[in-house]
């Protein structure tokens, strides 16, 4: 069984939708949680401490630990007091789960400049300020697990997501660097892409009651099928970083970039934009591909495709 006794476990965006099932499960599963949540309205107005307090509560009276944390994670300031909470309560910290977040749709040409800064302030921001001091905290203790909430509207496109698309392949950039960075003091870092049921699917399209009977997409993507990859990534038995997780409607799977090989110009000539244009096949073809698990890679496959030694 995957354990967390005697563990410290913060998950942002804990008092509703996905954030509350990890918190919950995590609870059982033994982890002292601080159910971080500002109590806003999904598209970030307003605040509610009642939010967090009622996932506490919940977690208490099934014999569990919590503390509730009614912080913002999109200032500094906040991002510290998240991580004071754990400390002071609990005496430590083992994992965060970075889940808070605000969602609105808006087409690209009508999106205005803070429209877009409030996304990333949330979303992005907010997962830098509650790492940076988790991480330091982790790497004093020579131990953590840090999940991050991404999306596959970052990786694979969404339309009238451009804030919070461009925000959430920012999350990926930055949990890459923390797992390359991290993995020398025990920290580890991966990231989730969930497909779930929760309050930003409902308040976009409606309750199911709305949504056509034969829309079995979204009649199978219930939200508690998301936690056993949270919960596993976060736990001391996971021990891979530096990737990045579906999991939708049951189905768990790596999702991954890869680096093609490309066409290789002639080094005894100059490349034109003609010479692009003809060899576009080979520039394209996605087979064979390798993985790189940093920029180091692509430099050395490259080298090697030219002969540097």
């Amino acid at each position: 069984m995957i354990d967390f006794s005697e563990q410290v476990v913060i998950v942002t965006g804990a008092g509703r939708g996905l954030g509350r099932l990890y918190a919950l499960d995590l609870a059982r599963r033994g982890a002292s949680v601080v159910v971080n949540d500002l109590g806003g309205a999904v598209g970030g107005e307003g605040s509610d401490t009642q939010v967090a307090d009622d996932v506490v509560q919940e977690i208490r009276a099934a014999g569990g630990a919590a503390v509730a944390s009614y912080e913002s994670v999109a200032t500094a300031r906040g991002g510290k007091a998240i991580v004071d909470a754990a400390l002071d309560e609990f005496g430590g910290l083992d994992a965060v789960v970075n889940n808070a977040g605000i969602f609105h749709i808006q087409r690209f040409e009508d999106l205005t400049a803070e429209t877009w800064s409030r996304m990333l302030r949330v979303h992005l921001d907010g997962a830098f300020h509650v790492s940076q001091p988790a991480y330091r905290e982790m790497k004093r203790r020579g131990y953590g697990r840090f999940v991050f909430a991404a999306s596959s509207a970052g990786l694979f496109g969404q339309p009238s997501s451009a804030h919070y698309a461009a925000a959430k392949a920012g999350i990926v950039g930055l949990a890459n660097v923390i797992a390359l960075e991290g993995a020398e003091h025990g920290i580890i870092a991966n990231c989730v892409l969930p497909f779930g049921y929760s309050r930003m699917v409902f308040e976009t399209i409606g309750s199911r009651d709305e949504v056509e009977p034969d829309a079995g997409f979204l009649h199978a993507i219930e939200p508690e099928l998301v936690v056993p990859m949270v919960v596993y990534l976060a736990s001391r038995g996971c021990e891979v970083t530096h990737h990045n997780f579906s999991a939708c409607a049951g189905r768990f799977a790596r999702v991954f970039v890869a680096l093609g090989d490309g066409w290789v110009a002639d080094a005894r000539a100059d490349p034109t934009a003609e010479d692009i244009a003809s060899h576009l096949g080979d520039v394209t073809t996605t087979e064979p591909y390798t993985i790189p698990t940093s920029i180091f890679d692509e430099i050395a496959r490259v080298s090697g495709q030219l002969g540097i030694g």
